[in-house]
């Protein structure tokens, strides 16, 4: 807003001039509304890294949704699954003197200070796909991404109709869980998720829980412990699409069928989580949708109209399996 009244009151200034002196208007072009060039709003995006392929699918949607065609300037700053490079990229912005910042938050702590200076700085403040936990949710505006908690819940939904369909539903079944990276907001909705639907079915054990940080080959490392240590192992629950790919290969070499031994839920849906569900490697996948880009610019475009904004936006997501996988394949974008 102040870059725009800047703006108005510098060729206001040139039209006084030109105004007084006929001489010079004479030999002077006039610039029109038409003729001067576009203010674009100005976006800064602090993004978690490019971990799995969601979070890739997640930057091409800000980064295809931010052009200067659609009246934006987009600095993006990859932050390296870093903490301390979100808080300098933060610190940038401002700097920068963005119009607004989209954060996509690596943990939900330690964030205060900096978000405290991005406030002090006028800047109205996104967050996208993981939450802060911080004393003051003025803080910022709104936040945009999946429910973590009802993802959880849906994981074991279908792990419940999925063994009741095979008639396994009294049986005494033991789980397994790779999460997030801890303290992501992910990781905490999800494990809770899954925690409170665990504990309503006595005949579910979960025997081993550990991180391995979204990353397919810490997926991958984790499940040839957990193989090693347990030999009966029911069901395993990626919390992505890509632990669950490494834990594939693991399951693989361990001599052992992903989605027939080992029942194999996993989070995301993305693109490829489809192709191993029609392979059969894969049971289920619940969806994560990445798409925020839109989202957020249909934010920015209410606020810049002095718009109130809802405090929690959720994106529409499904559970999908190797049921429906073919048929929902060629309708994914991402």
């Amino acid at each position: 807003m102040l870059k725009k009244m800047r703006k108005f009151f510098f060729y206001f200034g040139i039209l006084m001039l030109i105004s007084g002196c006929s001489d010079i208007r004479k030999s002077i072009e006039i610039p029109t509304e038409e003729g001067m060039h576009r203010d674009l709003i100005k976006v800064g995006y602090a993004q978690v890294g490019a971990e799995s392929d969601w979070r890739v699918a997640n930057t091409e949607s800000f980064k295809s949704t931010f052009t200067e065609e659609n009246g934006y300037e987009l600095i993006f700053i990859d932050c390296q699954q870093e903490s301390e490079n979100q808080i300098k990229a933060l610190r940038n912005f401002i700097q920068q003197e963005v119009d607004y910042i989209v954060l996509a938050p690596i943990i939900e702590s330690g964030w205060d200070s900096v978000l405290a200076e991005v406030k002090e700085a006028n800047i109205p403040l996104i967050l996208s796909d993981r939450m802060v936990n911080v004393e003051d949710d003025s803080l910022y505006m709104t936040w945009v991404g999946g429910d973590f908690i009802q993802e959880g819940r849906n994981a074991i939904l279908w792990l419940n109709q999925y063994l009741e369909k095979m008639g396994r539903a009294d049986e005494s079944i033991n789980i397994v869980e790779l999460q997030g990276t801890l303290g992501a907001s992910a990781e905490i909705g999800r494990t809770n998720g899954v925690a409170e639907m665990i504990a309503q079915k006595p005949n579910y054990h979960l025997i081993a829980i550990e991180t391995g940080d979204f990353i397919q080959s810490k997926g991958k490392e984790v499940m040839e412990s957990f193989l090693k240590t347990y030999p009966d192992i029911d069901v395993l629950i990626a919390q992505n699409d890509n632990m669950a790919f490494g834990a594939i290969e693991a399951i693989k070499a361990a001599g052992k069928v992903p989605g027939k031994d080992i029942i194999i839920i996993s989070f995301d849906a993305v693109h490829a989580a489809f192709e191993a569900m029609i392979r059969g490697e894969l049971n289920a996948s619940v969806e994560c949708n990445p798409l925020h880009g839109p989202r957020v610019a249909e934010i920015i475009q209410k606020l810049e109209s002095g718009q109130k904004v809802e405090k929690i936006q959720y994106v529409p997501e499904g559970v999908f399996d190797q049921e429906n996988a073919a048929k929902e394949l060629p309708n994914r974008l991402y």
